[in-house]
C-alpha cells in the first residue's frame, strides 16, 4: 500500500499542520454545535477528504459526537483508514458525477434515515466541478436538510462553488505544510519504516512536493522503492527527481557574480551535456536566487526555516552573497522568471537559456530601474567595466570637445579682413598681436570677436564653442580705422 494511504490520519490529532482547522472543529464537536454543511477548501493533497472522513467518524462514534473517536465501535472500525466503509457515509466524486442527474439522485436519497449510524454524511469531493444545474438541484436540500443529514464539500477552488451553497456552509480553509513541519513528518515516517535516508534528500522531496503531504509522501515512496539496501542517497534522489546538480548551480552563480561570460556559458554546456532539462535548470537557478535574496534580507533565514538547505550549502550561499548586491539579485531573478515564461512550449530551450545568460551578464543594456541599480552596484564594487561598444559620455573622459566650424561660416580672420577693407585699411594687415597667455574671449552677437589667431597651447579651462557662429554684417554702418578691442562681459558659462 502507498505511504500516503498507509499513514492517512484517523483522528484530528493525527492531522499534521492543520491546527487552525482541527482545533475549532474538535471544540465544535465536543460542545455539540454541529452545522448541517461544511466547506473544506485548500490545495490538493493537504488533507481535505481525510478530514471529512474523520468528521464523519467522529459524528457517528458511539461515544460521540466527539473529537476523539474511540476506534473500537462498529462505526469507527468501518470508517477507519482502510476500513470497509459505511452505508450512511456516501462519497461522491464530482469530477465524474457532477451532473444534474447525479445530484438529483443524491437529493432523493437524502431523505432516508440512517440505517445504523447517528448521521448520514454526504462527502462531495471536487465540489467545484458540480454544474450550476446540479447545485440548483441540491440548493433546497442544503438550505433545509433533515436533522440526520450533513453535507461536506471538499474543493480546491471554493470561489467556483455556487454562492448560495457556499453561504450556508461553515468554511474551513486548509493550507500547505511549511518545510520544517513537512520535514518532521517525512523523518517520522522514515523512522517508522526503518529506512535510511540521507539528510540532503529531504529538501529535495519537500521542494518537489510543493508543501502537499500526499505529493511529498508519493515522491518519498518512489525513492524508497528505487533505493538500495543502504537506503536513499542524495545522488540517487537527484538523478531520479531530475534535479540539477548543486555544483552546476554554484558555478552559474559564481560566474554571474564575477561577470565571467565564458564560465557561465560553459556551465550551460555542462548542463546540456549532463542531460539536464534547460527549463529545470532555469527553475533551480531561480530557486537559488530566491534563497540568496532571503539570506541577504534575513541573515537568520536558515535558522528560521525560510531556506531549506544543508549547513555546508548555506555557508556557500552566504559566501556568494558577498559578491552579489540586492539589486543585481532582484534583476537576475526577474530575468530568469521572464525567460521561464518564454521557454514554455518552445522547441529550442537551450537557445533561450543562452539568451537569458546574456541578459544576466549585461544588466546595463536595459533602461529600467533594476538594471541601473545593478550597474551602480557593479561600479561601486569595482566590478568589470561596461560592455564594449557602449557609449561613453564625453564629459566623463575629461577631454575637451573640439570645435568644428559650421560649413560655409566665415572664419574670424576673414571677418576681420572684410572690416578692414570697408574702413579703407590694409586688407592683409594682421591684427594686433595679443598678449601671451591672454584668455580666449567671446563677445555677444553685436560685438566682434578679439580671439587670437592661435589658441593658447595650455588653456586653463576647456574651450566652449559659441552656440552660433558670429557673422559680421556685410556693410557695417560705421567701422573704425583699426579694430577696437571692446570690453566684453565674461561669459556666464
Amino acid at each position: 500500500m502507498a505511504l500516503y494511504r498507509t499513514y492517512r490520519p484517523a483522528t484530528f490529532a493525527e492531522v499534521v499542520g492543520q491546527d487552525h482547522v482541527t482545533a475549532p472543529l474538535g471544540r465544535a464537536l465536543d460542545s455539540g454545535r454541529i452545522n448541517h454543511a461544511y466547506l473544506f477548501s485548500g490545495p490538493r493533497g493537504c488533507g481535505k477528504t481525510s478530514s471529512a472522513r474523520i468528521l464523519a467518524r467522529s459524528l457517528n462514534c458511539e461515544q460521540g459526537p466527539t473529537s476523539t473517536p474511540c476506534g473500537t465501535c462498529d462505526s469507527c472500525v468501518a470508517l477507519a483508514p482502510g476500513g470497509p466503509g459505511n452505508l450512511d457515509v456516501i462519497e461522491l466524486d464530482a469530477a465524474s458525477h457532477g451532473g444534474v442527474d447525479d445530484t438529483r439522485d443524491l437529493r432523493d436519497r437524502a431523505h432516508y434515515a440512517p440505517s445504523q449510524s447517528r448521521y448520514r454524511v454526504f462527502i462531495i469531493d471536487e465540489a467545484h466541478m458540480v454544474t450550476n444545474q446540479g447545485f440548483n438541484a441540491l440548493l433546497k436540500i442544503v438550505e433545509e436538510p433533515p436533522e440526520h443529514l450533513i453535507f461536506v464539500f471538499a474543493t480546491t477552488e471554493p470561489e467556483k462553488v455556487l454562492p448560495t451553497i457556499r453561504s450556508r456552509t461553515h468554511h474551513y480553509p486548509f493550507r500547505l505544510l511549511a518545510p520544517p513541519v513537512m520535514r518532521g513528518l517525512l523523518e517520522g515516517i522514515c523512522a517508522r519504516e526503518g529506512v535510511t535516508v540521507e539528510p540532503e534528500v529531504f529538501p529535495l522531496v519537500i521542494r518537489a512536493g510543493g508543501g502537499s503531504p500526499r505529493d511529498s509522501l508519493s515522491i518519498l515512496d518512489q525513492l524508497l522503492a528505487g533505493g538500495g539496501s543502504g537506503g536513499v542517497s542524495y545522488d540517487e534522489a537527484m538523478s531520479l527527481l531530475g534535479v540539477t546538480d548543486v555544483a552546476l548551480i554554484d558555478d552559474a552563480v559564481d560566474a554571474l557574480a564575477a561577470g565571467d561570460g565564458a564560465a557561465l556559458f560553459g556551465t550551460v554546456e555542462d548542463v546540456v551535456n549532463a542531460g539536464h532539462d534547460p527549463r529545470r535548470f532555469a527553475v533551480d537557478l531561480l530557486e537559488r536566487l530566491r534563497d540568496l535574496i532571503l539570506l541577504q534580507a534575513v541573515p537568520e533565514a536558515a535558522e528560521r526555516g525560510l531556506v531549506e538547505a544543508p549547513g555546508d550549502q548555506v555557508a556557500k550561499m552566504r559566501a556568494q552573497i558577498d559578491g552579489l548586491g540586492s539589486a543585481m539579485l532582484t534583476r537576475a531573478a526577474e530575468t530568469v522568471h521572464t525567460a521561464l515564461g518564454e521557454m514554455r512550449g518552445t522547441t529550442s530551450p537551450r537557445l533561450l537559456l543562452e539568451v537569458m545568460c546574456a541578459r544576466l551578464l549585461l544588466p546595463e543594456t536595459s533602461a529600467d530601474d533594476a538594471a541601473l541599480l545593478a550597474r551602480l552596484e557593479r561600479l561601486e564594487a569595482g566590478g568589470p567595466p561596461a560592455a564594449a561598444g557602449s557609449p561613453t559620455p564625453r564629459a566623463a573622459t575629461g577631454v575637451p570637445t573640439a570645435k568644428v566650424p559650421l560649413p560655409g561660416a566665415p572664419t574670424t580672420e576673414a571677418a576681420l579682413g572684410t572690416a578692414r577693407a570697408a574702413a579703407g585699411g590694409s586688407v592683409g594687415a594682421p591684427p594686433p598681436a595679443p598678449d601671451d597667455g591672454a584668455p580666449l574671449k567671446y563677445t555677444r552677437r553685436s560685438q566682434r570677436a578679439t580671439a587670437p589667431t592661435e589658441p593658447d597651447p595650455t588653456p586653463t579651462e576647456p574651450e566652449i564653442p559659441p552656440t552660433e557662429p558670429e557673422i559680421p554684417p556685410s556693410e557695417p554702418k560705421s567701422a573704425p580705422t583699426e579694430p577696437e578691442s571692446a570690453p566684453t562681459e565674461p561669459d556666464p558659462t
